[in-house]
């Protein structure tokens, strides 16, 4: 580990320098600058081409002051419950009462071969259970049309005697009136 480490270091050392009067002063000012020019040769990039992409710049800037930013707003929130809740399963089907457990309670302790009587709907005979479905039907399908109907005559009948109570209350005040109202608007639409 102590070499791993030491080889870095000693890479980022700087060459001792040779004293000025030594004949390998001029060896030693030499070998740096061809390390340096050898280091030059083999950059990634080209400063020179850096330098010309600068001088050819574009004259004009790449964002222009009179042009408008556009915003946007998605909401995602929604899309995010949507796919969650079409994950879960409900069922359609009315629960029993007392539940599913209960009912499957009951029909394990209860068979119906053996205890007919102690079934859901075992407190009616056909005949009775006939008549509930026919009064539901009655009451589902004919009940909102009869009731329609009740309510239109009685709002007709109630219209009609509304205009006959204003009729009265005019021709009592034009009776009231000097001429029996001779010339006044209202009178005159009474049709005598």
């Amino acid at each position: 580990m102590a070499i791993a480490l030491a080889a870095p270091a000693h890479a980022q050392q700087a060459p001792p320098s040779a004293p000025a009067d030594s004949p390998r002063a001029d060896q030693g000012q030499a070998a740096p600058q061809k390390q340096a020019d050898g280091q030059a040769l083999h950059l990634p990039v080209s400063l020179d081409k850096i330098k010309e992409a600068l001088q050819n710049a574009p004259s004009t800037p790449l964002l222009k002051i009179d042009e408008r930013p556009t915003f946007r707003v998605q909401i995602r929130e929604r899309q995010k419950i949507e796919a969650l809740l079409s994950t879960l399963h409900f069922k359609n089907e009315p629960t029993p009462a007392g539940g599913i457990y209960m009912q499957e309670q009951q029909r394990l302790m209860f068979n119906p071969v053996d205890n007919p009587l102690v079934q859901p709907y075992a407190a009616f005979n056909q005949g009775e259970l006939l008549t509930i479905l026919i009064e539901n039907l009655v009451g589902k399908y004919l009940a909102g049309k009869a009731t329609d109907a009740i309510s239109k005559a009685e709002r007709a009948r109630a219209e009609a005697q509304a205009k006959d109570e204003v009729r009265s209350a005019v021709a009592e005040y034009c009776n009231a009136q000097p001429n029996a109202g001779i010339g006044l608007q209202i009178c005159s639409s009474l049709g005598r």
